[in-house]
């Protein structure tokens, strides 16, 4: 089958790309170093001939809420338009369990506009929601880092390798649309400061972290809000066995 991986040079799109091909399938490249910006849909007709399936796997840094709602509204938009004028036949978003039950956060609102876009834009769908990955916690230490000290919320949440994450995609894009995946997710809860302390010593990093609610993960985000629903497909790799290939 022809695929295509929108964000494909980032993180889990790279990975999508490896399951895909490792599978045997035909898959099409899609970022803006490739030559195709989603934000005004340049090169996406050519990018998406042929095309049976698109899994879009974009994401961007962290931002105000009105950059957010425009970025992945801009994207999902473009996205659609020009697979309805392909043809293409199942459109696969990657996005975020819990995003419904955060209202402050702006990354969220923006994945929130994204879904509803996807919901309605006249392309067979599905929604997979994944947990964290299991390298978030030394993503927020990166982004919280000063002289040698981060700012970590406490949060409780069921991370997944994101591996894990790459293959479900995989399968669900050469597959049928289903309308809302079950939640994705990890077999085991973690805290993400203690996430991010052992992901630090496995890969020789000394930084103080210290937990606080005042950052942009903030206190509505506490307790079980972050974890998946019961009926979650719940992946194989332990964040032990993730952390072992960090070294």
């Amino acid at each position: 089958m022809r695929v295509a991986v929108a964000g494909a040079t980032g993180n889990i799109g790279g990975l999508t790309v490896a399951a895909l091909e490792r599978d045997g399938h035909d898959v099409v490249r899609i970022s803006r170093s490739l030559g195709v910006d989603l934000v005004t849909g340049d090169g996406l007709d050519a990018a998406l001939a042929g095309v049976a399936s698109v899994v879009d796997a974009t994401n961007v840094p962290a931002g105000n809420r009105a950059e957010s709602l425009t970025y992945f509204g801009a994207v999902a938009r473009n996205l659609l338009a020009a697979e309805q004028r392909a043809g293409v036949r199942h459109h696969v978003l990657l996005s975020i369990v819990g995003i419904d039950r955060v209202e402050g956060n702006p990354h969220y609102a923006g994945k929130r506009e994204q879904e509803s876009v996807v919901c309605s834009g006249g392309v067979p769908w599905t929604i997979v929601r994944a947990t964290q990955f299991y390298d978030f916690g030394a993503t927020m230490v990166g982004r919280t880092e000063r002289d040698g000290v981060a700012t970590l919320p406490p949060l409780l949440m069921q991370p997944i390798a994101p591996a894990d994450v790459a293959d479900v995609l995989a399968e669900v894009a050469v597959g049928e649309p289903r309308g809302r995946h079950p939640d994705l997710a990890g077999p085991e809860t973690q805290d993400l400061v203690d996430m991010a302390r052992r992901t630090n010593e496995a890969r020789g990093r000394t930084v103080r972290l210290v937990p606080t609610w005042s950052g942009p993960l903030g206190v509505e985000m506490a307790g079980n809000v972050m974890l998946p629903a019961d009926d979650a497909h719940i992946a194989s790799t332990t964040f032990d066995e993730w952390l072992a290939e960090q070294k």
